[in-house]
């Protein structure tokens, strides 16, 4: 049996602790951001216009592909969080080896249906002509890899549950490496390798994917924070798949609704046409700098309040959330200070002189999220803290109320100048903003989920979850 690593859970600080769970999170997270500004830099500098509004499509798609093992992800982090907390640590790799099994049932099915509907999704989000086309050969190549992707996501979720936090550091650089040389050599044609271009950037993803799957899985079978592979284990157990969904199916259908409304509010932003949806999608890129510290301070509350809670120290796990959100917001609050101030130097990094108006597009947005910042530090991390506890309904209402209530219809609004309510037909004058009305809604939905998660991290019902 390897040693658990979670020996922080006795101090009586939680800074300590929370710094040592969140900077591999957050070096992982750069790495996975370095490997999205090498994809829209490569696309920008060397391919065309069309290609850099596919690209950011992408983005949105390969979130969706990792968010489809979410269900099984957060389930098992609570889990595996909350036994090893408590000292129980065969439970917890019990537990692991039942989200793997679940996982598998859920990948293979999925690549066949990405693969069969991967056309009508990519119409339904509103991309046309060579857009289209080259979305539709990116998303051929990466499907294959899907079970990869399974056994990282929820591989990392195991470990990061556990305490091991290294680790999934070190799958990811493995991944965004490979990723990111792949990806150069048969874009460009470097050396020996063939230039394929487009597909080049493809093959790049897939492979990374691949090979992340793999070093996870070695690292499972070697064994690792009182985790190890255990082909005997590989049993199903009804009654613990059943606590595993129980927490996981909120959780994940949270995330789910998230990337299905994200891929909604794109659709709408592409019907505005390629330049639009290319500014989108460089704002973005942009913006996740600052959204990094705060999904790697997210990933430190959860862990600790998992562990916290299942050491019977629901304080501690209060102290360290609180901590989190001011880490968090110092850090994130210097992002949007400097989206604010430089918007278009900014913008101008990611693309080529060819495409300086999409730069000037693409200002304004980061000036729009920079107001969006301070709600955006307490939506994460509280949301966070919340699946770690394993109280995953409540996340899933208010993301729900938030995307469905507000960015989507506020989007439509906002955007056109004008829009029929579905049912009944009426017509309803809009705004006419284009793109920078669709980060107006966006902020509003921001504002709205910060109060509702603050409200129920303040009430304590998460405390008393029971997993």
């Amino acid at each position: 049996m390897t040693a658990p690593v979670n020996d922080w859970i006795d101090e009586p600080g939680v800074y300590r602790p929370l710094l040592r769970l969140s900077w591999p999170v957050l070096l992982e997270q750069g790495l996975a951001l370095l490997v999205g500004f090498s994809d829209t830099i490569l696309t920008g500098h060397y391919l065309s216009e069309s290609h850099l509004a596919a690209v950011n499509l992408m983005a949105y798609l390969l979130w969706l592909l990792y968010g489809l093992f979410s269900v099984v992800a957060i389930g098992a982090s609570a889990l595996v969080a909350r036994y090893v907390g408590a000292r129980r640590i065969m439970m917890a790799e019990r537990f692991m080896h039942q989200a793997l099994l679940v996982g598998f049932l859920v990948a293979v099915p999925s690549a066949i249906l990405a693969a069969v509907l991967g056309p009508k999704i990519i119409a339904f989000l509103q991309l046309q002509g060579t857009s289209a086309k080259a979305a539709q050969s990116y998303w051929e190549i990466v499907i294959p890899a899907m079970p990869f992707v399974m056994l990282s996501a929820v591989g990392i979720a195991c470990l990061r549950g556990a305490g091991a936090m290294v680790q999934g550091l070190i799958i990811m650089t493995i991944v965004n490496i490979v990723n990111i040389a792949v990806s150069w050599a048969f874009c460009l044609g470097f050396g020996p390798c063939p230039r394929w271009g487009w597909e080049g950037i493809a093959f790049g993803t897939a492979c990374g994917y691949c090979v992340g799957g793999v070093v996870t899985l070695l690292i499972l079978v070697r064994g690792l924070a009182g985790l190890r592979l255990r082909w005997r284990m590989f049993r199903y157990q009804g009654k613990l798949v059943y606590r595993l969904l129980r927490v996981g199916i909120p959780g994940g259908l949270e995330t789910l609704s998230m990337i299905l409304c994200q891929l909604w509010f794109v659709a709408i932003v592409n019907a505005l046409g390629d330049k639009a949806a290319a500014a989108h999608g460089v704002a973005l890129r942009i913006e996740s700098l600052a959204f990094l510290p705060g999904a790697a301070f997210q990933v430190a509350a959860a862990t600790m309040t998992g562990q916290y809670l299942g050491a019977r120290q629901p304080h501690k796990a209060t102290r360290g959330v609180i901590a989190a959100c001011v880490l968090a917001g110092l850090v994130m609050g210097t992002g949007a200070i400097l989206f604010y101030t430089f918007p278009l130097q900014l913008a101008s990094l990611m693309v080529g002189d060819h495409q300086r108006d999409i730069a000037h597009l693409a200002a304004p947005l980061l000036r729009t999220i920079a107001v969006g910042i301070p709600p955006l530090v307490f939506v994460t991390i509280f949301s966070g803290a919340l699946r770690g506890a394993g109280d995953t309904r409540w996340p899933l209402l208010f993301s729900l109320i938030g995307l469905l209530g507000v960015r989507i219809p506020g989007a439509y609004w906002l955007t056109l100048p004008g829009v029929v309510l579905p049912g009944v037909a009426l017509p309803v004058p809009g705004w006419g903003l284009g793109v920078l009305g669709a980060w107006y809604a966006m902020v509003a939905d921001l504002y709205l989920r910060a109060c509702l998660t603050t409200w129920r991290f303040v009430h304590g019902g998460w405390k008393t979850i029971r997993v």
